[in-house]
């Protein structure tokens, strides 16, 4: 039996059907640039809005294909398609939902003349349900539009969102993604930082008329800052967890500047076949360092990658790089030409550490050019639990190259807490290299 009203949707006795949006809802729903992104507290009304603007995007558009993509299977199954289907089956009869084996939603013929009249008969036309965290699932056919939901969420992933934008392409398809404001990633310099051609609509939890003042007033009372404006106010805010929290961009950026031939130059180096990183970094006589130079490249000699990096430096520079079992590597460098030592630290944890006081004792400078290691000190931050507190493990490692980079030449230029400034250092053989015949 077709429900005749949820309090949101609302089928009149003659077919029409009505949806009871709030402001936030209706300011989304009159967004008309080509990509519409809602940022929302928890329980909102962003998700119950994607279904509706997916519909009208459809009616508009024609037949074809459509997608809905969320972060995980988990999600799709406990958000974002129950309330896909309270529409589009519930309300509107427009098709059926099939899970296997691939997840879609097909529209049947008598769906097809709701939607087109006789004009989409000869097309079929399915939303497919694709997931984040397998960018590989979201490369298939065009799409004519396209709803993400909770794209803030650190697993979905900016190569995930790149797909999607493939599958658009050909139809110039329009975009809604719904979301809370999770932690800084892709989707805030894209869509927060830069709000060119875009529509970007922010509300409160409390905007939901159906969302109790009393729990809002109580998440204020009861909640850290940060997780209550990210969850009910949708504001971005520093992550849980951010491992260099003592790094402020007010504070530890700055413009750059012709760097002096006669200050002593740095070297990080994190080796890799396809992510060698390395950051640059110049000493004041005051002490304090400056990095000025990034670096990120791949598939590339250890005589490329060298080339690259010295080029336009007057000299020699002090050169640390990976772990202590990367000796061949480190080697490769040596025969290219850069002499790259073994980090004074192995322990990840106490490389973190003395780069943390770097920024702590306001000694470490980024220019604002360096606009790859900014993005991953903004991002880098330990896996939270279930209830947004942090672990100790830290979320997705291995994608911070230039920040180990920084953190093998950093444990060296901020020696431990009390101990003597270094002011040379002695490059021990390695072990390994002592066993060989």
């Amino acid at each position: 039996m077709t429900p005749t009203s949820d309090g949101f949707y609302v089928l009149l006795g003659d077919g029409t059907l009505q949806y009871h949006f709030h402001p936030g809802q209706i300011e989304a729903w009159n967004a008309a640039q080509r990509f519409v992104v809602v940022l929302s507290g928890t329980q909102g009304g962003k998700t119950t809005f994607g279904p509706p603007w997916l519909h009208r995007e459809m009616q508009t558009r024609g037949p074809g294909d459509y997608l809905v993509v969320t972060p995980t299977f988990a999600l799709l199954d406990k958000k974002a398609l129950p309330e896909f289907r309270k529409l589009f089956e519930g309300y509107l009869g427009l098709g059926r939902y099939i899970g296997s084996p691939t997840r879609r939603f097909e529209i049947s013929e008598a769906g097809q003349r709701r939607l087109w009249g006789d004009a989409g008969r000869a097309y079929k036309t399915t939303i497919w349900f694709g997931y984040a965290s397998d960018p590989d699932s979201l490369e298939s056919s065009t799409a004519r539009a396209a709803w993400l939901d909770e794209a803030g969420q650190q697993i979905f992933r900016l190569e995930s969102y790149e797909a999607i934008m493939r599958r658009l392409s050909i139809h110039e398809g329009r975009m809604l993604i719904t979301t809370t404001p999770y932690y800084h990633g892709w989707l805030k310099e894209k869509f927060w930082d830069n709000r060119n051609n875009i529509d970007l609509i922010h509300f409160e939890s409390i905007m939901n008329p159906a969302f109790p003042r009393a729990e809002f007033e109580r998440a204020r009372r009861e909640l850290p800052a940060w997780r209550f404006d990210m969850f009910y106010r949708a504001r971005f805010t520093r992550p849980a967890g951010l491992i260099y929290a003592s790094f402020d961009p007010d504070v530890h950026t700055c413009r750059p500047f012709p760097i002096p031939a006669d200050w002593p130059r740095y070297l990080g180096l994190d080796f890799g076949g396809i992510n060698t990183a390395a950051v640059l970094l110049a000493e004041a006589p005051d002490g304090r360092l400056y990095l000025y130079r990034d670096y990120h490249a791949g598939e590339r000699t250890a005589a490329d990658h060298v080339a690259a990096l010295m080029a336009g430096e007057p000299g020699e520079c002090e050169a640390f790089g990976g772990a202590p079992g990367e000796q061949q590597w480190r080697d490769e460098y040596r025969a290219a030409g850069l002499h790259i030592r073994r980090p004074v630290v192995s322990d990840v944890e106490v490389g973190i550490n003395r780069v943390h006081s770097l920024f702590a004792d306001d000694r470490l400078m980024v220019f604002d050019t360096c606009t790859g290691t900014l993005d991953e000190l903004a991002t880098y931050s330990r896996m939270t639990d279930e209830n947004g507190r942090p672990l100790e493990a830290i979320a997705d490692k291995s994608k911070y190259h230039r920040l180990d980079a920084l953190r093998y030449v950093g444990a060296y230029l901020a020696p431990a807490t009390g101990a003597t400034p270094v002011t040379a250092y002695v490059d021990m053989p390695d072990p390994l290299e002592a066993l060989a015949f």
